[in-house]
């Protein structure tokens, strides 16, 4: 192995050190915990606030007296919204 890439490899081991040191101080943080929260939150309730909307909004062009897109829609929001939290936890351990 080249002398320019050991000091290659050890650059890059070096930056990657740093990185995982800076993501261990923010994580600890009562702030960096409370977005991570917060942040799952939204993942979470968004997907089942937009099915709520757009099935509000079909029923309504719907003739009559319905609520099979909202419910629908409303359970379709339930299910991607646990599949974007555990894509998001997934992807932080």
């Amino acid at each position: 192995m080249s002398e320019d890439s050991r000091q290659g490899l050890k650059k890059r081991l070096d930056q990657q050190s740093e990185r995982l040191k800076r993501a261990q101080r923010e994580q600890d943080s009562l702030l960096g915990q409370t977005v991570y929260l917060g942040t799952i939150g939204l993942l979470f309730v968004m997907p089942i606030v937009a099915g709520g909307y757009l099935g509000s909004w079909l029923d309504d062009m719907a003739s009559g007296y319905s609520s099979r897109w909202t419910t629908s829609l409303l359970f379709a929001g339930v299910m991607l919204g646990a599949f974007n939290v555990y894509l998001f936890i997934r992807e932080r351990t």
